[in-house]
């Protein structure tokens, strides 16, 4: 059994779900109802199997107004989230709306942590991701991640440490039948701006 397989375009990941799953589905359980998403970085790569540890998972988010903001903000506090930067959204919509990441956590804890990125259509690469997901399920907990050519191609051109090399290798390796070259031209061209 190679560890997955694809159903109406659904990707199924045949594993047991861990606590950072469960932190994950938590918070997104409260975005969804406020905002769309895409699951990216370290946590494609853990998600479908890769063991290694991570204190934040990367959430990118379109930007809002601040009025839906405030909404969505106090839905997490409400939710026994808590947010790094500060427990007013006044503030955090300050750091959002200039592009700046915000961090979430359990109350009463550190890590993991959500780091939620804001985006619009001027961020070419990631707001490409954004418009290309991929579902991608492990028992009942059913999230969007971008595809996988595009992470593995981000990871090696762009991003480049050592731990994303290795990310980009797992998902080479434990995807090697399904990946598609297409897929990983037009990846390509839409972060060609970002190789240095």
């Amino acid at each position: 059994m190679k560890g997955y397989e694809f159903k109406e375009d659904i990707l199924i990941i045949n594993r047991e779900l861990t606590d950072l799953d469960h932190f994950v589905d938590d918070f997104l359980n409260i975005l969804k109802s406020h905002s769309d998403y895409l699951i990216v970085n370290g946590f494609v790569s853990i998600s479908t199997g890769r063991v290694r540890g991570t204190e934040d998972v990367d959430v990118l988010v379109p930007i809002m107004d601040k009025s839906h903001f405030k909404t969505m903000f106090e839905d997490l506090l409400k939710n026994k989230f808590w947010c790094y930067q500060t427990d007013s959204y006044s503030e955090a919509y300050t750091y959002f709306k200039k592009f700046n990441s915000l961090r979430f956590a359990r109350e009463g804890e550190m890590f993991p942590n959500m780091e939620v990125v804001p985006i619009d259509e001027t961020k070419k690469a990631k707001y490409f991701e954004f418009s290309n997901p991929q579902k991608i399920k492990i028992k009942n907990f059913e999230f969007k991640i971008p595809w996988l050519e595009f992470e593995i191609i981000y990871k090696e051109k762009v991003l480049g440490s050592k731990k994303d090399f290795e990310d980009a290798k797992h998902l080479r390796t434990f995807f090697s039948e399904v990946l598609n070259k297409q897929k990983f031209d037009k990846s390509l061209e839409a972060i060609k701006n970002e190789i240095s």
